[in-house]
C-alpha cells in the first residue's frame, strides 16, 4: 500500500482512508468488512471522466465531439481502468469474497476497475484535485494514449461507423443469469430497429463488447469493411504529468479554498 501511495505522490497519506477503496462488496456480503468501495466508486468515476475529458478536449482541438465520446468511452472503460489497476498491482491489496476471489481472472477484472475508480476518489479527498490529476494522468491516460488504440474497442467503432451513417446510436440490451459472485451477463444490440447481434461475457460491458463485435462482423458481411475513419491528430499543446509530489496531503478536514471544475465539500 505504501508503494501505491508513493507512486501517487502521497507516500504519507492515510493509509486506513486508502484501504478502504479496496473493498469489495462480495467481502461485505461475507462478513470480511463493514463497507464496500462502492460510494467511493461512484465518486472516483465521475472524477475519472472530469479529468479524460479535459486531457482530451485540448490534445485534440480540431476532433468534433463524436470523436471526443469515443476516445473518452475507450479510455474510462472497464477493460482500460482494469489494465491500468492491474499493472499497478491492485490485485495485491484488493479485499474481496472467497467465491469471487477463486472465481476465473476475468471476472475479477472488474473488481479491480472498482477499485482504481475507488482509490481516484479517495486520492482527490485526501490530497486535491491537483494531486489526483496529475496521478490519472501519468498513470491512466498517458499510457493508453501511447498506445495509439484507445479507440479500436468494438462498441467504439460500431457507434463512429452508425453516427458517420446517419443511423441511430446503436441500443443495447442487457440482461443477467446466476448468483451476485458468478454472473453471466447477455447483452444484445440493435442499430434502427434492423441489425441484431448478442454478446455474453462476465460483466456487461464485456457482454456490450462481444455484442458490438459480432454486429461488425454482420456489418462487414453486408457493406464490406466496417473500419473507423481516420483519427484526427494531437494538437501541439503539451501535455505533461508531473512526477509524484512529496508534500504531505492536505487533512481531510480541511477547507479547500480553490475553485475548481470539481466542487469541494467540506468533510465533518
Amino acid at each position: 500500500m505504501r508503494a501505491l501511495l508513493t507512486r501517487a505522490g502521497v507516500a504519507d497519506g492515510n493509509v486506513a482512508a486508502f484501504e478502504a477503496a479496496f473493498v469489495h462488496e462480495s467481502a461485505v456480503k461475507e462478513r470480511l468488512a463493514e463497507r464496500s468501495n462502492e460510494r467511493l466508486e461512484f465518486l472516483g468515476d465521475a472524477i475519472l471522466g472530469f479529468v479524460t475529458a479535459r486531457l482530451l478536449f485540448e490534445r485534440y482541438r480540431e476532433a468534433p465531439e463524436g470523436e471526443l465520446a469515443l476516445r473518452k468511452n475507450a479510455l474510462v472503460s472497464d477493460a482500460a481502468v482494469a489494465a491500468t489497476a492491474e499493472r499497478l498491482g491492485f490485485d495485491e491489496v484488493l479485499l474481496l469474497g472467497a467465491g469471487l476471489a477463486q472465481a476465473a481472472p476475468a471476472r475479477r477484472r472488474s473488481a479491480l476497475g472498482d477499485a482504481f475508480e475507488a482509490f481516484v476518489a479517495v486520492l482527490y479527498r485526501e490530497a486535491g484535485d491537483d494531486a489526483v490529476a496529475e496521478f490519472v494522468l501519468r498513470e491512466h491516460l498517458l499510457p493508453f494514449e501511447a498506445t495509439g488504440a484507445a479507440i479500436k474497442d468494438p462498441k467504439s467503432v460500431l457507434q463512429e461507423w452508425a453516427q458517420g451513417r446517419g443511423s441511430a446510436v446503436p441500443i443495447y440490451a442487457d440482461r443477467f443469469e446466476g448468483p451476485d459472485h458468478e454472473r453471466t451477463f447477455f447483452a444484445e444490440v440493435t442499430i434502427d430497429g434492423d441489425l441484431r447481434a448478442a454478446g455474453s461475457g462476465p460483466t456487461k460491458k464485456a457482454a456490450q463488447l462481444a455484442a458490438a463485435a459480432r454486429a461488425l462482423e454482420l456489418l462487414g458481411e453486408r457493406h464490406g469493411d466496417v473500419k473507423p475513419r481516420p483519427l484526427t491528430e494531437p494538437s501541439a499543446v503539451a501535455v505533461n504529468a508531473k512526477k509524484p509530489s512529496r508534500k504531505r496531503p492536505a487533512r481531510s478536514g480541511a477547507v479547500q479554498t480553490k475553485r475548481t471544475a470539481v466542487s469541494k465539500r467540506r468533510r465533518s
